[in-house]
């Protein structure tokens, strides 16, 4: 088990956007602005094609999941974080493909990084030599993680559930990707990187899934979230990082097994960066419309 002690720090942010209430009965929407606040927040943020997740915590410990793929994940931050903030306490490599990984390269260019974590995979790529260059210039630990490891800070909980052993050094490198489960006493969420389902599969057999909020894996492709999985997750909302493609991202046929375990599905290429937080028992997402 792998534990970390970070220092409190307060965090603001203020944007205007739409704000929507998951409530136990009602669903409110309306245009709100919000005033800087410190509540513990996740972020999906609107990077393009790719993935990028901020958590920030209790007491403003800040997690970055996936960079994107380029360096728009610098301007998404300072859109989001104080301009005086530069460190994110944990930096998150879910897998070495360039729409997660590329953008982590500008972070840590911008950004003093606590720890940075991956799965210990490497890749081919001049992107990959270039992070872990950045990695070494800047002095940031590495820590390496797999299935059965967890990060406790205060009363949150990072659970890793995948990859295993096996996974990876799958010859499929999505499904390498880092699976993990966090719990908080605000929220639980489910970050899921590429996966595919077939380690879907064998995490809906091992293990309690449900999360308040899915991070949907691979970008709603059609070769993930299938219809067990996401009956075990059985998200109160559903998060797409996602931008222009050419995979058809996200698929018909994912978007429809979704919707019919939640009709709240959120998605950067629609809704810009979105916010969540937990008021009074009920999820708050803010978000934009790009239409």
């Amino acid at each position: 088990m792998l534990t970390q002690l970070f220092p409190s720090k307060q965090k603001r942010r203020q944007i205007a956007g739409m704000l929507i209430v998951l409530g136990v009965v009602d669903l409110a929407l309306w245009l709100s602005v919000f005033s800087p606040a410190t509540d513990p927040a996740i972020y999906f943020l609107d990077i393009g094609q790719g993935d990028s997740s901020l958590v920030v915590l209790e007491g403003g410990v800040k997690i970055l999941i996936d960079g994107g793929p380029d360096a728009a994940v610098v301007e998404r931050l300072a859109e989001v974080l104080p301009p005086h903030d530069r460190y994110l306490d944990l930096v998150v490599m879910t897998h070495t493909d360039l729409d997660h990984m590329g953008g982590l390269i500008d972070v840590l260019q911008t950004y003093k990084v606590g720890t940075f974590i991956g799965t210990g995979r490497k890749d081919d790529s001049d992107e990959y030599r270039e992070l872990i260059n950045a990695l070494i210039e800047q002095q940031v630990p590495y820590a390496q993680l797999a299935e059965g490891d967890e990060i406790n800070i205060g009363d949150t909980r990072l659970a890793v559930l995948s990859p295993n052993t096996q996974e990876v050094l799958s010859s499929e490198p999505n499904d390498a990707g880092l699976v993990f489960r966090l719990t908080s006493p605000n929220y639980s969420a489910l970050f899921t990187a590429d996966i595919s389902t077939v380690v879907e599969g064998r995490l809906a057999k091992e293990y309690n899934l449900q999360s308040d909020i899915l991070k949907v894996g691979h970008h709603g492709s059609k070769f993930s979230s299938s219809a067990e999985f996401l009956s075990g997750v059985s998200p109160r909302l559903a998060g797409i990082g996602v931008g222009k493609n050419r995979y058809g991202h996200p698929a018909p046929d994912a978007l429809e097994r979704i919707a019919k375990i939640t009709r709240h599905i959120f998605r950067t290429d629609e809704q810009g960066t979105i916010k969540i937080v937990r008021n009074d028992n009920q999820l708050k997402v803010f978000a934009e419309n790009k239409n």
